[in-house]
């Protein structure tokens, strides 16, 4: 069974009146997320959404602006994902860069797919050098193995982005896939 985690895809990063929208690279990504989504529910695979979800003072406001507030539209995954949760697909709620940082997603996956068994995990999402890599990381951490799109990852700034890609390739080991049909 495969897992595709969705990470962060809210009004908030991806809408261009968002509070930390992510730029143009971010609204690029949608629709390769979209179509990943739509392949993963055809084949009756699990869906993880991890979702930003800050309280009021959240001590992340110190480092950037307010965003994905719990209960506003902000927090919201982007209606262009068609969010459905059906009995394969999991919203997890995270108030960090890792989706492992006090959350359910260990418990879930372990659940779903253990690494033992487990085919593979793909990650899309922004930001690549924030919230994807730090997930990643705790991924390849447990034993599983990860594979980062490039056609699926964005960010603010495309250095950042470039690096960590890099890093997520060459230290953690994750498959950084070009994407080719043939290539899922």
């Amino acid at each position: 069974m495969k897992t595709l985690i969705v990470i962060d895809m809210l009004n908030d990063f991806i809408d261009e009146t968002g509070a930390l929208y992510c730029g143009q690279t971010a609204r690029d990504i949608v629709p390769f997320i979209k179509s990943r989504i739509n392949e993963y529910r055809k084949n009756g695979h699990y869906i993880i959404w991890l979702q930003d979800a800050h309280e009021e003072d959240d001590k992340e406001f110190a480092r950037f602006p307010k965003h994905a507030v719990v209960n506003t539209w902000g927090m919201q995954i982007i209606p262009e994902l068609g969010l459905d949760v059906r009995d394969q697909e999991f919203i997890v709620r995270k108030r960090r860069y890792s989706g492992f940082y006090n959350t359910g997603l260990e418990p879930l996956l372990r659940t779903i797919n253990p690494p033992i068994i487990s085919e593979k995990v793909e990650v899309v999402g922004v930001c690549t050098s924030i919230c994807v890599m730090d997930t990643v990381g705790g991924l390849v951490n447990r034993d599983y193995k990860v594979i980062v799109p490039r056609a699926g990852v964005a960010d603010f700034d495309q250095d950042n982005h470039e690096s960590a890609l890099k890093r997520m390739e060459t230290l953690y080991g994750a498959y950084i896939m070009g994407f080719l049909p043939d290539d899922n």
